[in-house]
């Protein structure tokens, strides 16, 4: 267990070394960007340093998740960010072998991004 101080110094620490970190994107055809499927990245919700981070496909398809202690790791740890969480691309790829694109959205923006809003009321299948 850590303390709040030591917890708090670690996330800055975090914040620091992604800010310059671009976009992760997969596009081994070479598509332009605007045509690639986007898979989107947001805290599905949890409780106080039990956060579930999610990754979601265009289509719905739920691709990743990850327990995080706070939403500032969450773009790392679902690979949101290039050079990030690898390991979660190979289900991506695997989704989308032709190419995407990733994009992280803050719980304080959910309610105001429509394409992201529509996916949790699409239907499976």
């Amino acid at each position: 267990m850590t303390t709040p101080e030591a917890a708090s110094r670690y996330e800055r620490e975090h914040l620091e070394s992604v800010r310059c970190a671009g976009t992760a994107i997969y596009n081994p055809l070479m598509k332009d960007h605007i045509d690639l499927p986007t898979i989107y990245g947001f805290n599905n919700g949890g409780r106080a340093d039990w956060w579930e981070a999610c990754a979601l496909a265009e289509d719905g398809t739920e691709l990743a998740g990850h327990i995080c202690s706070s939403e500032a790791y969450m773009p790392a740890d679902l690979g949101c960010l290039e050079g990030t969480s690898p390991y979660k691309h190979e289900a991506y790829q695997a989704h989308y072998p032709h190419g995407y694109k990733m994009e992280f959205v803050p719980s304080d923006k959910i309610d105001a991004h429509e394409k992201l809003k529509s996916l949790f009321t699409k239907p499976k299948g």
